[in-house]
C-alpha cells in the first residue's frame, strides 16, 4: 500500500483548521490538526510529518517561535539537500516581513491569505512534499552508491574501499587530527575533502597546502601570515591560511618535509589553537581542523630524531592508510570508466567502451604511481586514440608492456663507474618526470615519490632547467 503523506495544520482558527482540513483530505493526504503552537509542537515531536502548516499569529506561541522550536528539535532542517519536514506559513499581507524571516530561519515557503489563497496553498503543499521526496530520493541514491562506488570523487568496491568509506563517514563526525599515510598518488588530497564535506564543518572553507612546496620562510608565512613591516616586501597585513580557514578545515600535505622548527610552531597551534603572524605579538585564535597526510613513515623519521614525537602523536590521533591501487585490483574498471567519462565531458568526446585488451593491460599492471598513474595513462591514451574504443596501442609502452620502468643494462666485463651511471640514471628520470607533468615540479616529485626539497636539489645537481 502506498505511503500516505502526513500533514499538520496549526492555527488557533478552528474554522481555518477545519476548512484546510476538508481541503487537503480531499487531495489524498493524511491530516492532522492542532489548535496552537505548543499542542502542534507535542504532536510534531510524536509523529513525523512530512508538511507542517502554521499560521503566523496565535497566542503564546507565533508561528517564528514555533518555527524556531521545530529547528532546535532537529525536525526542520537548515543546511541544503538535507531531508526533513517542510514548513508553511500562513501569513497576512502586513506580516510579510515575518514571512521573510521564516524563509531564512528554513521554511519551505508562506501563503499570503488573500483571495484564492487555499489554491496556492494546495500548489505549494504539493511542491513541497516532492521536494522532500526528491531529497529523500537523493539521500538513497548517494548511499546505494557509496556503497558501491565511492564517495565524491573517491571510487572503488573492493573491500578495502569499502572499510575507507566507513572510516570517513566516523571520522568525519569528529573534530579529531587525522593523518593520512600511504603511497604516492593513492589520493590522500581526496580522503581529505571527504572528510571535511561529510562534517559539520562543510559549509566553511577547505584549504590544501604543500609543505614540501615552500622554503621555512615561505611556509611560515603561508601558514600564519604576517603585518605590514614584517620583512621587506610586506606593503600591508596579510592572514595566513590558518585563519583563512577559520570554523573549516586545513589539509597539511607532506608534513613530513616540514623542518624541525616549523614543527614546534605547528605544534604550538594544535595544543593552544592560536597563532601569531610573522612579525607580530598579537596572540590569533582559530578553530580549524587539522589534517595530515605524507607518504614518509614518520614513525622512522621520529627514531631518527627527523620529526617530532609529540607532534607526531598529535597528529596522528586518528591514522588512515591508503591502500596502494596494486593492492585493489578490482577498482580498477570503476575507476577507468570514471576517468573515461570525465575525459569525454570536458572534452568533448564519446568514446563507447575501453576494450577487452586494454582493461586487461590495466588490470595486470601493477601502477607504482597508483590512481594518477592511471588517470594520465588514460588521458594519454584518450588524446591519441581515434576511434570510438580505447585500445590498447595508445597506452604507455611500460603498461602494454607489463613492466615497471628499469635499467635493462648488463654488467660490462671491464667493469664500469657505477657513480656516474647513477647520476645519469637520476638525469633522466628527473627530465622524464618533469615531460610528463608538463615540468611541474611539485608533480614531478609527487610522480618520482621524493620531497620537492629534494627534487630542486637535483634540478640544480645536474644543471636541468626550470
Amino acid at each position: 500500500m502506498p505511503k500516505r503523506d502526513k500533514i499538520l495544520i496549526v492555527d488557533d482558527d478552528r474554522s481555518i483548521r477545519e476548512l484546510l482540513e476538508i481541503l487537503l483530505k480531499n487531495e489524498g493526504l493524511t491530516v492532522t490538526s492542532a489548535a496552537g503552537a505548543e499542542e502542534g509542537l507535542a504532536q510534531a515531536k510524536a509523529t513525523e510529518f512530512d508538511v507542517v502548516i502554521s499560521d503566523l499569529k496565535m497566542p503564546n506561541m507565533s508561528g517564528i517561535e514555533f518555527l524556531r522550536e521545530l529547528l532546535e528539535t532537529g525536525l526542520i532542517r537548515r543546511r541544503r539537500g538535507e531531508v526533513g519536514t517542510q514548513f508553511i506559513l500562513l501569513t497576512a499581507h502586513a506580516e510579510a516581513e515575518a514571512a521573510v524571516q521564516a524563509l531564512k530561519m528554513g521554511a519551505f515557503d508562506y501563503i499570503l491569505k488573500d483571495q484564492n489563497w487555499t489554491e496556492e496553498l494546495k500548489f505549494v503543499v504539493h511542491n513541497a512534499l516532492e521536494n522532500r521526496r526528491l531529497r529523500e530520493e537523493n539521500t538513497y541514491l548517494k548511499r546505494e552508491f557509496k556503497k558501491v562506488h565511492g564517495m565524491g570523487n573517491l571510487i572503488g568496491k573492493s573491500k578495502k574501499m569499502q572499510e575507507l568509506f566507513k572510516m570517513i563517514e566516523v571520522v568525519s563526525a569528529t573534530n579529531s587530527t587525522v593523518l593520512i599515510t600511504g603511497e604516492s598518488g593513492t589520493g590522500k588530497e581526496l580522503v581529505a575533502k571527504a572528510i571535511h564535506l561529510n562534517s559539520p564543518r562543510a559549509e566553511e572553507a577547505f584549504v590544501s597546502v604543500n609543505c614540501g612546496a615552500f622554503t621555512e620562510t615561505l611556509l611560515e608565512s603561508e601558514l600564519f601570515g604576517y603585518v605590514r613591516g614584517a620583512f621587506t616586501g610586506a606593503t600591508a597585513n596579510k592572514k595566513g591560511l590558518f585563519e583563512v580557514s577559520d570554523k573549516g578545515t586545513i589539509f597539511l600535505d607532506e608534513v613530513g618535509d616540514t623542518s624541525l622548527a616549523m614543527q614546534v610552531k605547528l605544534l604550538r597551534v594544535l595544543q593552544e589553537r592560536t597563532l601569531r603572524r610573522v612579525g607580530s605579538t598579537e596572540e590569533l585564535s582559530v578553530d580549524v581542523r587539522i589534517i595530515a597526510a605524507t607518504n614518509r613513515d614518520l614513525s622512522e623519521m621520529v627514531a631518527e630524531n627527523q620529526f617530532r614525537e609529540d607532534l607526531f602523536y598529535r597528529i596522528s590521533v586518528i591514522p588512515l592508510e591508503l591502500t596502494p591501487l596494486r593492492h585493489r585490483r578490482d577498482d580498477i574498471p570503476l575507476l577507468a570508466d570514471h576517468f573515461l567519462a570525465r575525459l569525454n565531458a570536458s572534452m568533448g568526446r564519446k568514446f563507447d567502451r575501453i576494450s577487452d585488451e586494454a582493461l586487461k593491460k590495466l588490470e595486470s599492471y601493477d601502477w607504482p604511481g597508483n590512481v594518477r598513474e592511471l588517470e594520465n595513462a588514460l588521458e594519454r591514451a584518450f588524446i591519441l586514440e581515434t576511434s570510438n574504443e580505447l585500445s590498447a596501442q595508445h597506452l604507455p609502452e611500460n603498461v602494454s608492456t607489463n613492466s615497471r620502468m628499469r635499467s635493462t643494462a648488463s654488467f660490462p666485463d671491464e667493469g664500469f663507474d657505477l657513480e656516474l651511471y647513477v647520476e645519469n640514471l637520476q638525469k633522466n628520470f628527473l627530465e622524464e618526470a618533469l615531460r610528463r607533468t608538463n615540468r611541474v615540479q611539485v608533480k614531478a616529485a609527487e610522480l618520482l615519490r621524493m620531497s620537492y626539497r629534494s627534487f630542486r636539489h637535483y634540478m640544480q645537481k645536474y644543471n636541468i632547467p626550470s
